[in-house]
């Protein structure tokens, strides 16, 4: 089987951290968001993922190669040399995802989930249709383009964009499986699948809602990575729970990498990530955050709703909170409070930020 994953465009929603590398090679639960995708795909039976590239293919090829050993799977990239929105990619694939007559799957590399590929599998072979959507419900669907559909067989019947009035609190949620067949409605050109195929498929009995089970969040931006965060490590609670750490000062769900150092008199979690080679000091408190990679956090400074960019360093007596972002290799000189920040890579900061604000 093969799989589309939908990698696209800059992840400006993620700055300052996406300045540094492309949005799916950052670490969501110390693992590139794309690995959680990789791995998942590949538990299903998928041999070949197409990658549909806008921006930055070379940094990308380089993580793939190692990806490919471990997984035993293979990598293709397909670059766009202009962006092809949602359906476009999927017509320049064809060659690839036409080669045989197996259903392929397509999703969004932005979202987190316990992902759901073996049942979708078998659910679209039951209706046997030309695809297959997966929607998971929503507290305030007028936010939302949702999909109203058969409770009985999940026949879709039409998508109401950001209702006024309830109809539905089933949205999209970015994962397809398709039969190639479907690929003859979509032209080389850029083209949203959401609004100019889907409704189509629909209005001729060709598309399937699966409702999700469990969680999902769109990760793409920094309130939502957290949240996103939370979600995840309580999965991984119930899932596996021998992968987070246990310990004194230790609260609620909390991993950490085996390299990284934590001081005495710490108070970590609840919902806390911390990475590989990351020093965490005497006294530090940090809750809902997420430390990348050979961060360090100096003595008694107090974390809440951050991520801490990959190499930054943060002074002693340090307050953040309130989605503060520091790009890669940030310093925050001691005694400082940071309110929302968001801190562009390399920079050195040396007075308070008390309101939001992007420091360039």
């Amino acid at each position: 089987m093969k799989a589309l994953i939908l990698v696209g465009g800059y992840g400006t929603r993620l700055r300052p951290l996406t300045l540094s590398i492309p949005k799916p090679l950052v670490e969501f639960g110390n693992k590139p968001m794309l690995f959680h995708q990789l791995e998942a795909l590949v538990d299903a039976g998928v041999s070949h993922i197409v990658l549909a590239v806008s921006y930055r293919a070379e940094q990308m090829e380089k993580e793939l190669e190692n990806a490919q050993k471990e997984l035993g799977i293979k990598i293709s990239i397909s670059l766009e040399e202009e962006p092809l929105g949602t359906a476009g990619p999927l017509a320049l694939a064809r060659d690839i995802l036409c080669s045989d007559d197996e259903p392929f799957f397509v999703l969004n590399s932005d979202i987190i989930c316990d992902f759901p590929f073996k049942d979708m599998l078998q659910f679209h072979k039951n209706h046997g249709k030309e695809g297959t959507i997966v929607v998971t419900k929503v507290d305030e669907p007028s936010k939302y383009g949702v999909v109203v559909y058969s409770p009985e067989n999940g026949a879709i019947q039409r998508f109401v964009e950001k209702p006024l009035e309830y109809v539905s609190n089933k949205i999209n949620a970015g994962m397809y499986i398709f039969n190639p067949s479907m690929l003859r409605r979509i032209k080389l050109q850029p083209t949203s699948i959401e609004k100019e195929v889907f409704p189509f498929m629909a209005d001729d009995g060709q598309l399937f809602a699966m409702e999700l089970q469990g969680f999902w969040m769109d990760v793409g931006q920094p309130k939502d990575f957290l949240t996103g965060m939370c979600l995840y490590l309580t999965s991984l609670k119930h899932r596996k729970p021998e992968l987070l750490h246990q310990g004194p000062g230790i609260v609620g769900n909390v991993l950490i990498d085996p390299t990284a150092k934590i001081g005495n008199n710490c108070r970590i979690g609840p919902n806390v990530t911390i990475g590989p080679k990351a020093v965490i000091e005497d006294g530090v408190c940090i809750k809902r955050c997420t430390v990348l990679s050979e961060a360090h956090i100096k003595s008694h400074s107090w974390l809440e709703s951050c991520i801490v960019g990959w190499k930054c360093v943060v002074g002693n007596w340090v307050r953040m909170e309130n989605v503060s972002v520091l790009g890669e290799d940030v310093i925050v000189k001691d005694e400082l409070y940071i309110n929302g920040g968001r801190i562009l890579p390399h920079k050195s900061i040396g007075e308070s930020v008390p309101d939001p604000k992007i420091i360039m």
